[in-house]
């Protein structure tokens, strides 16, 4: 049984995405709560909840899912919980990374990496001046989207002038979008990077057709020898340059991002490295056990505990802010996983 005192609350929309992590809270003995962003309401005037932490894992495609509001409404929570002193993993600063394309590429420039070339806009007037100013083709995409909701590939000017006309175009919940470069990648793949504490996890590779967009490597089943699924996508393990693990790190510590991936590719011109996602909602990979060899939500239960503990016995650091302590530093402070635990509900 887990020595921590209060329950860790998870705030989550998704309906599947998370049940490895919560059967992993359930192993470990701990105390968890769910908190279902679909049936809850926040009193700004009323008493602090009495959890451990609160693990953000708002998805920014939840207006795809019926809940348009998601996102704003977590804002408002998140700053709310951080305001009265609660530990929240991945709270407002990574989520406003995780929730803005625009934002992201921002924080890779500030960071001296290369990024796929991109114009900002938030009219449809405004997008065929700033596709002028890129290479042939473009792809538009929604400032605040996922798994690949809303992307567009134009290959003639023209025909991205008309869907402007027309009123085609996808800017998504927030109203921005950006137009970018479309970047060939290179052996027709991506790798994206998970880290965890601010340190490298693991990566995978993903191989999609050219024209696909929806990456998201929870809904990719890895299958048998690497086999692609009815939608040409295909994952496998990899290890990634050092640099790039490197470059992976400062992104997620710049960021604020406790927990997170980054995506990067290979432009097929130059061989550039481009990284062009980063993801506070990492989800893992689908059969990750079979995949990696390892549990990837073993160790993620075992770091909300330790960061649990570290909530419950505050020491200097200001509380709801993110840890500087790196992974690898609290190792020792993993949980056996004895008996099942039993899960506190509001």
């Amino acid at each position: 049984m887990s020595d921590i005192e209060r329950p860790i609350a998870v705030f989550y929309e998704h309906p599947d995405w998370f049940r490895p992590l919560f059967d992993a809270l359930d192993d470990r003995g701990v105390p968890w709560t769910p908190v279902d962003a679909r049936s809850h309401a926040f009193d700004p005037g009323g008493e602090t909840p009495e959890w451990s932490l609160v693990f953000n894992r708002m998805s920014p495609s939840s207006y795809l899912r019926g809940l348009p509001g998601g996102v704003a409404y977590a804002r408002a929570w998140l700053a709310h919980l951080e305001a009265r002193g609660v530990r929240v993993v991945n709270g407002t600063d990574a989520f406003r990374v995780e929730t803005s394309k625009a934002v992201q590429l921002s924080l890779l420039d500030g960071l001296g990496l290369d990024f796929p070339p991109s114009r900002v806009v938030h009219t449809p007037g405004e997008v065929a001046a700033a596709a002028e100013e890129l290479r042939t083709p473009v792809v538009v995409k929604a400032d605040l989207g996922g798994s690949g909701a809303g992307i567009t590939r134009y290959d003639d000017p023209g025909e991205l002038e008309a869907a402007a006309e027309d009123g085609e175009l996808d800017f998504g919940p927030d109203g921005t979008a950006l137009v970018q470069e479309f970047v060939p990648r290179r052996d027709g793949t991506i790798t994206r990077v998970e880290t965890l504490g601010g340190e490298y996890l693991y990566a995978i590779r993903v191989r999609a057709a050219e024209d696909c967009f929806d990456l998201c490597p929870a809904d990719i089943p890895s299958g048998d020898g690497g086999e692609a699924d009815e939608r040409g996508r295909a994952v496998e393990p990899v290890e990634p340059p050092p640099g790039v693990i490197r470059d992976v790190e400062r992104i997620v510590r710049a960021g604020g991002l406790e927990v997170g991936g980054v995506e990067y590719m290979v432009d097929d011109r130059d061989g550039t490295v481009r990284y062009y996602d980063v993801n506070a909602l990492s989800n893992f990979v689908a059969d990750a056990e079979e995949l990696l060899g390892f549990d990837p939500f073993g160790r993620l239960a075992d770091y909300l505990v330790r960061e649990a503990r570290r909530a419950e016995r505050p020491g200097p650091r200001s509380p709801g802010r993110p840890s500087a302590v790196p992974y690898s530093a609290a190792v020792e402070a993993t949980v056996d996983a004895q008996g099942r635990g039993t899960r506190e509900r509001t």
